[in-house]
């Protein structure tokens, strides 16, 4: 396949070597020094003791890569006011562009069973609808992603945990599709974990409850994951966590996510520091409206009280409204 990787940083420089080693045709748009360093040596992924160099066409302009048979937005929400203005040149007639970010995407109404309650207003994900109307919603795929990474140095990535590549894809409607289908085969030749679902906002609103109920505890602090088994942040933590799944629970999202699962006495707790601490650390834009703010916008139209989210909500915004890395 020619799958596009649009932001080859962490996660997408993961995917985007394992993709390009299993033959496909890839390329990924970067920018800076991690451009240069790709286009100089190669893309390197480091994973356990195994080291991929990748050899993908790199660019920061979509207009030199050409249309694609799928695309992989692996930009951070907090990014993806640019997409709009150049993401044209890489869609074919019916390309699918999978959004793999964190948080709540700013498609998750469309497509939504009637069954289940409609979305809040969530068009501070997508101001103006320039992304929806820049992609058209036929292309959009759901997606959602665990496969925790750093770049080491530019064009280096490292993969923390080497058996935990995993990311589901769906139509926004959950319906089975071809292209879902041939996109997931080539995640599996890969390497990359690509179990089925048949309910995509089941799996987004799982990976939701790590960055909302977990890592934002590691932004409070300033400390890596391990900070969640000290007794008082782990009860912070199991607190976010219980009203969380009550918000997913109104909005037709049951989840199997015990709290023990995530916060219990056999979990393992690492030095990883996840990306919404290491984009405060280095002082970039935050993904404060889609992790923190969406959900609890869900919370407030299914009028369900959430105390302990609105203070993780209060302190994450001020935090990240401080140093200038997010407008309220």
């Amino acid at each position: 396949m020619r799958i596009c990787v649009y932001g080859a940083g962490a996660i997408g420089g993961n995917f985007a070597a394992r993709l390009a080693a299993s033959g496909n045709d890839v390329s990924v748009v970067a920018r800076g020094a991690h451009l240069e360093a790709i286009h100089a040596n190669g893309l390197t992924l480091l994973a356990g003791g195994k080291k991929i160099v990748a050899k993908v066409k790199a660019s920061d302009s979509p207009a030199d890569l050409g249309k694609q048979d799928a695309v992989l937005v692996t930009l951070k929400s907090s990014g993806h006011h640019a997409l709009a203005d150049n993401i044209e040149p890489l869609l074919g007639a019916d390309t699918p562009v999978a959004f793999v970010q964190n948080g709540i995407p700013w498609w998750y109404g469309h497509g939504l069973a009637t069954s289940r309650p409609p979305a809040p207003d969530l068009s501070r994900l997508d101001p103006d609808g320039r992304l929806a109307e820049a992609i058209g919603m036929h292309r959009v795929v759901g997606a959602a992603a665990s496969s925790p990474n750093h770049v080491i140095e530019p064009g280096v990535i490292e993969n923390e945990v080497p058996d935990r590549n995993v990311l589901w894809i769906g139509e926004p409607d959950d319906r089975p599709s071809p292209r879902i289908e041939a996109l997931r085969a080539a995640l599996e030749a890969a390497g990359i974990a690509s179990p089925a679902t048949a309910d995509i906002r089941y799996e987004i609103w799982h990976k939701l409850m790590a960055n909302l109920t977990g890592s934002t505890m590691c932004l409070l602090t300033g400390q890596a994951v391990h900070v969640q088994k000290t007794p008082l942040v782990n009860r912070l933590a199991r607190r976010a966590h219980a009203e969380a799944l009550a918000v997913a629970a109104a909005h037709g999202v049951v989840l199997d996510d015990h709290p023990d699962q995530r916060y219990g006495p056999k979990r393992v707790y690492t030095s990883h520091r996840p990306s919404i601490l290491q984009d405060y650390d280095l002082g970039r834009p935050m993904e404060i409206e889609s992790i923190v703010r969406a959900p609890v916008a869900f919370a407030r139209s299914a009028g369900i009280d959430t105390p302990t989210l609105d203070a993780i909500e209060a302190i994450c915004v001020a935090l990240a409204h401080a140093k200038g890395l997010y407008a309220p």
